[in-house]
Order: structure tokens, then sequence, then C-alpha cells
């Protein structure tokens, strides 16, 4: 397993303003987010209490995902908007199912760089690296990555609640399709997204937050969710809420009618 290239030391954690993987890790209950954070994530739980169970939700979906995806022969990870490490990490739950598992995980926030270390303890069959790069430097993610793994191979690309911090005008279609492309026959990409469509009222007003705060936020539709997957093969169940997508592979999520993610989910196949 290589080590993270980038000296920690010389990057400077802004704790001014707030960030969406420090904020994330405070709805999931995690310790490596500072004040601005929480005061952020505390006005949006007043308008929707259940921000944190939708954060939990979204968490299980990747796990299931990952979980389907070792199960499909899937043996490489490309992980882009990785997040602060909590366990179980994505590399976690592939490599207890197959311990050969390779996993490059990539994230741009520094304080994930703080933290690489616990992103870096797998099996000895395995191997797994850290790219501290911004999503949109396809290049430099790639050059990276292949390092260790082998494009020429199928490799899931997974890109967790990411995508909804890049907006069209920043080219987030492009990034997709741009990754998608080296992508060999086989491969698979798994994405979730914030929307609008299942909690409008809630979904305006933290969007309006999130500018206040200077803040990118892109809630997408369905119709807008599926353009990220244009040229792929949208797995069954298809594209639905996290809590849908499989249920039966992994964690309970909480029992009742109401859609209980703020998000969609889906994974494709490269043909």
């Amino acid at each position: 397993m290589s080590r993270p290239e980038n000296d920690v030391r010389a990057l400077h954690i802004d704790t001014s303003r707030p960030h969406p993987a420090r904020m994330y890790d405070w709805f999931l209950g995690g310790k490596d987010n500072y004040p601005v954070d929480e005061a952020l994530g505390r006005q949006m739980l007043a308008v929707e209490p259940a921000v944190p169970v939708m954060a939990k939700v979204n968490r299980a979906f990747m796990h299931r995902a990952t979980r389907w995806l070792t199960g499909q022969g899937i043996r490489q990870f490309l992980d882009i908007g990785t997040g602060i490490p909590t366990e179980p990490n994505l590399h976690q739950v592939a490599q207890q199912s197959a311990p050969a598992t390779r996993v490059v995980y990539c994230d741009n926030d520094p304080i994930v760089l703080a933290h690489a270390e616990a992103l870096l303890k797998g099996t000895e069959e395995g191997a797994i690296d850290y790219v501290q790069a911004d999503a949109r430097d396809v290049e430099a993610i790639l050059q990276h990555a292949g390092k260790t793994l082998d494009f020429s191979r199928p490799v899931a690309l997974s890109m967790i609640a990411l995508l909804h911090f890049v907006s069209d005008e920043d080219g987030a279609y492009g990034l997709v399709d741009r990754l998608t492309a080296v992508l060999a026959p086989g491969s698979h990409v798994v994405i979730s997204h914030l929307t609008a469509d299942f909690h409008p009222a809630a979904a305006r007003k933290v969007d309006e937050m999130y500018k206040a705060n200077t803040l990118t936020l892109v809630p997408r539709t369905r119709d807008q969710f599926a353009r990220f997957f244009g040229g792929l093969e949208i797995v069954e169940p298809g594209i639905v809420a996290a809590e849908a997508w499989h249920p039966e592979l992994g964690e309970p999520v909480p029992g009742q009618d109401d859609v209980i993610s703020a998000g969609y989910v889906a994974v494709g196949r490269k043909p």
C-alpha cells in the first residue's frame, strides 16, 4: 500500500466557512468537523430534522452497492469525493468479500488527507492508494490511480454525494463522461445525488443556506440525474431513492412509507 505523496503540514484547512464533507461527518456523528460546520448543520436540521438519517441512508447505499459489485466480480474501485473516513470505508466493505480488491480514493479536502492513513489500512492481498486532487482534474486522478488500478480491466467508479457540488457550468457532465471514457467494458459507475424532487420545500431552503455561505449546491431532477449515465446500461432496480436500491444486501433502513433519502441513486454498467 502506498502513502499520500502530499504533506498535510503544507495544506491549509479553512475553518472560517462550512465545508460539505465536514458537515456530512457531523451528520454521521463524527468528530472531524468545526463549529462553523455544526452551525450550518443545525440550521439544516431546523428545516429538515431527518437530514442525519438521510446521510446514513446514503452511506448505507454505498455499502450495498460495493457488496453487489464485488459479487459481480469487480475487484477495482476508484472512489472520487471520498470524504472524511467513516468506518466501514469502501475498501473494508469490498475487501471483506474479496480480499484482493484494489481501491484508489480521491478527495481535495485537506482534512481528508489528514486522516488518509485510516483509508490505507487494508488486506495484505489488496492494494489501496489515496490521491489528493480536485474531482475535475481528471488527468491527474487517472495518472495517479493508474499506478494502482489496471484500466484495461473493469473498474467501479464511485461518486457518492459528489456531483451536486459541481455545477453544469463547472463541467459536471463532462467530468463523468471523461472518466467513463477510459473505463474498460464491464466497468460500473455508481452515483448518488441530491434532488429537490422528494422534499421540494426543504430542498429550496437548504439551497438558500448554501448560497448564503457561498457554497455550490445543485439538486438535480430525475431526468438531469439520468444524463450522467449516457451510454451505460443502468442495472436493476434502476434510478431510485437510496433506500430502494437492493435493501436486501445490507443495513436495514428505517421503515416508513415516505421517501427517507434526499436523492437518487443508480449503478450503470459500461457495455
